[in-house]
């Protein structure tokens, strides 16, 4: 058994390098910014109405871009909340049971009073043996966080932190504020870049740094912008990546859109209902990460009806909605009351070929 000591120095190493990326995105900035501000702009614009015009242009989209970048980095994520832990008592008595369907009956037990309606690929509660809690609908345990993540997307390198509920916005703030100045930094400098293959330009190291500067931003307008767009898809899908790659397991099967409101309803269920607050880094999102709308009809025996599943107006070829009755704010309830305009034609495709099934209970612990 390795020391206490060498266990710490190790862990202080691996955190250490988890930082390399971040750190590397900021040395690519700020002699981005060098390279706009003082030999771009400074040094080779002769034009001062444009070179003024194009700093202030600039900084505003440098400081919307910093600041989302700084928000996605230092969000802590969301963790499940204390009801979804278990008890000492029911620790306890879930150690003394043999790992079968005894333990399964506790694990549903403590579900029934929770709005819990995905399983796992199995049927199963989904249980996380390392916290130790039943997961909340779209959560998920981040091996390197170590910890369960509310609505957990993935575990981005580049900012060194798991994107979810708490900093999703913000994600997407950073990646549309990052385009948006790769995309303003490739424009501007597209001129100065052609002056340089033409002779135009000074013979000065500014040449150098207008020439590394339109590549630079060029290339990462291309990935962005392709990584933008799906991270665009999954807003207006409701999906996240992990839900992308593996479809959430309901009681009555696998419904890649049981979350989906429609694209408007959920855009405001990542943006907020304010549009003031939309491109502005703060957090505005609808709900508590433990709960989420869902778009089927009582699928789930063992979780109370919902109000709105009891009016048949609202049945209709799968467009009845089933809420979560528990847990919910009452910003993202805002969402139920309006007109059901979010119905998917391609839901009611897949529940067609869906029946109701009722499968074995097992424990199963997702990394």
């Amino acid at each position: 058994m390795a020391p206490s000591g060498s266990c710490s120095i190790k862990r202080g190493c691996q955190r250490a390098l988890y930082w390399i990326p971040v750190l590397f995105i900021a040395l690519i900035v700020a002699w981005s910014y060098y390279a706009y501000v003082l030999q771009l702009c400074i040094e080779s614009i002769e034009d001062i109405r444009q070179k003024v015009v194009y700093l202030l242009v600039y900084h505003a989209i440098f400081i919307m871009f910093v600041w989302a970048y700084w928000q996605t980095i230092f969000t802590k994520p969301m963790n499940p909340l204390k009801e979804f832990h278990l008890s000492y008592s029911d620790k306890e008595l879930l150690e003394r049971e043999d790992r079968g369907e005894s333990q399964q009956e506790i694990l549903r037990r403590i579900a029934r009073d929770l709005p819990i309606y995905t399983r796992t690929n199995s049927g199963a509660i989904r249980f996380c043996d390392r916290c130790q809690l039943l997961k909340p609908d779209r959560c998920h345990h981040c091996s390197v966080c170590d910890k369960c993540i509310l609505k957990m997307d993935h575990h981005c390198p580049w900012v060194n932190n798991c994107v979810g509920f708490s900093n999703y916005k913000f994600f997407m703030l950073f990646l549309a504020y990052s385009l948006l100045y790769c995309l303003f930094i490739t424009a501007t400098d597209l001129q100065y870049f052609i002056k340089f293959w033409t002779n135009g330009l000074p013979d000065t190291q500014a040449k150098f740094h207008i020439l590394f500067l339109f590549f630079s931003a060029s290339m990462f307008s291309v990935s962005l912008a392709s990584l933008f767009t799906y991270h665009v898809w999954l807003v207006c899908k409701n999906r996240s990546t992990l839900e992308a790659v593996r479809a959430p397991v309901f009681r009555h099967g696998t419904d890649k859109n049981g979350f989906s409101l429609g694209v408007s309803k959920n855009f405001r269920q990542v943006f907020g209902d304010e549009t003031k607050f939309w491109p502005i880094p703060i957090f505005s999102s609808l709900g508590d990460g433990c709960s989420f709308p869902s778009c089927l009809v009582n699928l789930d025996p063992e979780q109370p009806s919902s109000p709105s599943g009891s009016n048949p107006a609202n049945k209709n070829a799968a467009e009845g909605r089933h809420f979560p009755s528990k847990l919910l704010r009452e910003s993202q309830s805002r969402l139920l009351t309006s007109t059901p305009s979010w119905t998917e034609s391609e839901n009611a495709a897949d529940k067609d070929k869906k029946g109701a099934s009722n499968p074995g209970m097992t424990i199963e612990n997702e990394a």
